[in-house]
């Protein structure tokens, strides 16, 4: 089990404490004039406007620092295109620290198909083009030209997630870890309160950050032709779970006698002159690393790839993760990512004190006279919890923040929304969600610690949930109670997304949340309704939707109330088919559904559904079996999946049409409801741009000739109805 780390607020302060709390940290140097400071110790860079908010990274971290004494500046959204900015608030004592901001600059940037987005939720007025893409390493860059020697760290979730050899969907290849392209002196990823406090007061008391290299949840160069220190033991990643036989590129010059004659592939074991004896050892797992394939290697082989991001998540629990060395790079140039295991959770009293700092909740005052569309979503929110032991291969979270679910106390909840209350402009007496990654996993915890350290499972609840898991709502029914009892509080909302697995567990919890927390409608995400598609999810099967459906209309009922369920999901994820999508549709038109939003699979860094996508493998399982993956990657065929999610759509009909013949399921077209799209194409819609506008055809216009049938009569194009 691992050792209990230093607690996060027991270090002693920096000696800039006697400066006291900043009302804003500063942005320029004119605000650092008027706090008294003729330097920062650290400056933080983020591509997002500042907001001093803790679901805003930056915020939280400047804060965390600020309460250890050290003067922290900001550089929100920056201009990248020259390092001037980045001297405007001096050199900094300690470190740079750079981030893209709360969300991946390229997610954030460009839809599923590749398109720039307009907009930027977390920048003033939304306008869009004020980060560049892949901020990290730009920033990083930037940071550089402006003060050389100043130590470098990244983090944030775009260099968490790409703390390894990754899949880039946009260019569509493998990159190098960011490590070696920001040419930071060291990355924190996760959750990384306990990384940079240490790292801070080390810097402080002039330790080089070249010799920091024991901190759970950093990632750092480490020279290959420089042996690992004493005591640590290197161990081949294939030994610990086998890709199965990856079979070397062919030389097409090589005779068949010199093909024969090379060595054998990994995954196979080489011919051997003589049999060695081993004799047993005892390992120290602590001192163990694990040396995932080369990124060279990774780039080359797609088995590979899937292996190394097999082993990644299987390394995540922090009470028995290894540390992961991959080599980037060949001969004289090459050096190894060196990546330390992850950071251990914070307890409740950590979580506590790290919400209760002096944050505003407001956005800087340079940032007030505009609007900032994500802070207007979360700013009479409050985050309960953090982490999620649901490892959807879709989503990092689990990787990001981790399965171990850190909560924080009743009593440090009630007193921020009695804070929002008494100071948050604006507030009307709505507090927007209680949640975190998830609304129910509150307090939820494996039944010992014993267990949960030795625990390697990705998921506590695929394919289903573990006996081993408590499962009780009951703390969070308690805490709903005493919220919405607070004096001045008239609503409470969860907008978190339900784990709807869990939920079925505790209909107790269902009756609060239908009858006193939902607003109308509830956002909730099966994400698919097919098996195949689930099953490379790690999503339950949709019976556990339906079973949550029957006790939220139940209980609603119960209350007098009309509300609805609003179900998402994802068109295009590895492992469907173009009949997986055509169930679905069918399963939403007989249920009433008429999607307005839709998505597609975006393949985010390190997700396991990424490796699916890349590689065509099954990252879920050994890959020594090698099972394949059905994977969409044609672009007409995405759009299919997305169509068909969208079957009311006049504008999708012709390709759905098309679509159906040539699965043989043209007779789910016509014009009855047991049909899924009418034979006849409205003009204006499809391919067509003017003549028709809903109901009959105007007088002078005409049917598109697709199927030569007139429309039934009465038929009216795609009319938009309330979800039942």
């Amino acid at each position: 089990m691992v050792a209990a780390p230093k607690q996060l607020f027991s270090h002693r302060p920096y000696w800039a404490k006697r400066f006291g709390v900043a009302p804003y940290l500063p942005t320029s140097r004119a605000e650092m004039d008027e706090l008294g400071w003729d330097s920062c110790d650290i400056i933080l860079v983020t591509g997002d406007a500042y907001i001093d908010h803790p679901s805003f990274g930056m915020a939280l971290v400047g804060r965390l620092l600020e309460s250890h004494g050290f003067r922290v500046g900001i550089l929100d959204q920056p201009d990248w295109r020259s390092a001037e900015p980045f001297r405007v608030l001096g050199r900094p004592n300690l470190f740079w620290g750079v981030t893209a901001g709360n969300m991946d600059s390229m997610v954030n940037r460009y839809t599923s198909d590749r398109k720039v987005r307009s907009d930027d939720a977390y920048s003033p007025d939304g306008a869009a083009g004020l980060r560049p893409d892949r901020s990290v390493i730009v920033y990083a860059q930037r940071c550089r030209e402006a003060f050389a020697d100043v130590p470098l760290v990244v983090g944030g979730i775009e260099a968490s997630l790409r703390r390894i050899a990754h899949y880039d969907y946009w260019s569509d290849k493998v990159r190098r870890s960011v490590l070696v392209d920001s040419h930071a002196d060291l990355l924190v990823y996760g959750n990384a309160e306990r990384a940079i406090v240490e790292l801070a007061h080390r810097l402080a008391a002039d330790e080089p950050i070249s010799e920091i290299r024991d901190l759970r949840g950093t990632a750092f160069m480490h020279t290959a032709a420089r042996p690992i220190d004493p005591g640590w033991s290197e161990v081949d990643s294939t030994t610990v779970d086998a890709p199965g036989k990856v079979d070397p590129p062919k030389d097409p010059y090589a005779t068949e006698e010199e093909r024969a004659a090379a060595p054998c592939s990994t995954g196979e074991q080489a011919p051997a002159t003589e049999l060695i004896q081993l004799k047993p050892r005892r390992v120290d797992r602590a001192k163990q690393v694990l040396r995932l394939p080369s990124f060279e290697q990774v780039t080359a082989d797609p088995v590979l790839y899937a292996h190394a991001s097999r082993v990644l998540h299987l390394e995540q629990n922090p009470g028995n993760a290894r540390a992961l060395v991959q080599r980037h790079g060949e001969g004289a140039k090459a050096a190894d990512v060196w990546i330390n295991p992850p950071p251990v959770p914070l307890t409740t009293a950590e979580m506590d004190a790290l919400y209760e700092l002096p944050y505003s909740r407001l956005p800087h005052p340079k940032h007030q006279p505009t609007k900032l569309p994500a802070y207007e979503m979360i700013k009479f929110s409050v985050t309960i919890l953090r982490g999620c032991f649901g490892g959807c291969s879709f989503c990092s979270i689990t990787e990001h923040e981790g399965r171990i679910i850190q909560s924080r106390s009743e009593k440090s909840i009630l007193g921020e929304i009695e804070k929002i209350r008494d100071q948050t402009p604006g507030f009307t007496g709505n507090i927007s969600d209680l949640g975190g990654p998830t609304a129910n996993m509150y307090r939820m915890a494996c039944k010992t610690r014993e267990i949960e350290s030795a625990c390697r499972k990705p998921s506590c609840v695929f394919p289903d949930i573990c006996d081993n898991l408590g499962t009780d709502h009951g703390p969070l029914v308690t805490l709903y109670k005493k919220a919405r009892a607070l004096r001045g509080v008239k609503r409470i909302f969860i907008a978190s997304g339900v784990r709807y697995d869990l939920a079925v567990r505790s209909p107790e919890w269902i009756r609060e949340l239908a009858q006193h927390h939902t607003g109308g409608y509830l956002k909730i995400a099966p994400e698919h309704t097919e098996d195949g598609p689930l099953k490379h999810m790690m999503k339950p099967g949709i019976g556990a939707y339906d079973r949550f459906k029957e006790l939220f209309d139940r209980y609603g009922k119960e209350a007098g109330k009309e509300q609805y369920l609003i179900p998402y999901f994802i068109a295009a994820h590895p492992g469907t088919t173009d009949e997986d999508m055509l169930n679905l549709a069918l399963w939403l038109k007989r249920n009433g559904f008429r999607p307005d939003q839709v998505q597609a699979f975006l393949p985010s860094p390190m997700a396991s559904a990424t490796a699916m996508y890349h590689s065509g493998y099954n990252p879920l399982r050994s890959l020594k079996a090698r099972e394949r993956v059905h994977v969409v990657k044609d672009m007409q065929q995405r759009r299919l999946h997305k169509a068909l999610l969208r079957y009311h759509d006049a504008n999708n009909w012709p390709m759905i049409r098309e679509a159906l013949k040539r699965m043989g399921r043209a007779d789910l077209i016509g014009g009855g409801k047991q049909h899924l799209v009418p034979p006849w194409q409205p003009v204006g819609t499809g391919t067509q741009h003017e003549g028709y506008r809903g109901g009959r055809p105007r007088p002078g216009t005409a049917l598109t000739q697709h199927t030569g049938l007139p429309p039934r009569a009465g038929a009216r194009s795609a009319p938009k109805r309330r979800p039942r």
